[in-house]
């Protein structure tokens, strides 16, 4: 199991990311996320949508409603300009900070004596 504090840092980066592939609601990025890490990133709902509130006031992120089978209302969130480039550049700072950490750890050896 993964410390949640590691997580913490990067959910902003986690979420951008996945708006940029598709426009998506809340549930769906919770599933979306947990299946493509493997399990590692559980997200609850508590978490998220707090974070896509402030990402709304921000101006990274737009939302609209979109009716669902007929009956159900969901919000979709959708990544702006300005989500964008955030995110380039948190892609940017995460590559310099793992490749800083691997460094120190002893690079791809570590993975495979730990």
């Amino acid at each position: 199991m993964i410390d949640k504090s590691l997580l913490t840092g990067s959910t902003t980066m986690l979420i951008l990311k996945l708006l940029d592939e598709t426009n998506m609601y809340g549930y769906q990025m919770i599933e979306e996320l947990r299946k493509k890490s493997n399990n590692t990133f559980e997200l609850k709902a508590g978490t998220l949508y707090p974070l896509l509130h402030i990402l709304e006031q921000k101006k990274m992120l737009t939302s609209y409603e979109e009716t669902a089978d007929n009956t159900r209302v969901r919000k979709y969130y959708s990544i702006t300009k300005t989500g964008r480039k955030h995110l380039q550049e948190k892609k940017e700072e995460w590559k310099i900070y793992t490749t800083a950490v691997n460094d120190l750890l002893g690079g791809a050896s570590f993975a495979t004596a730990y």
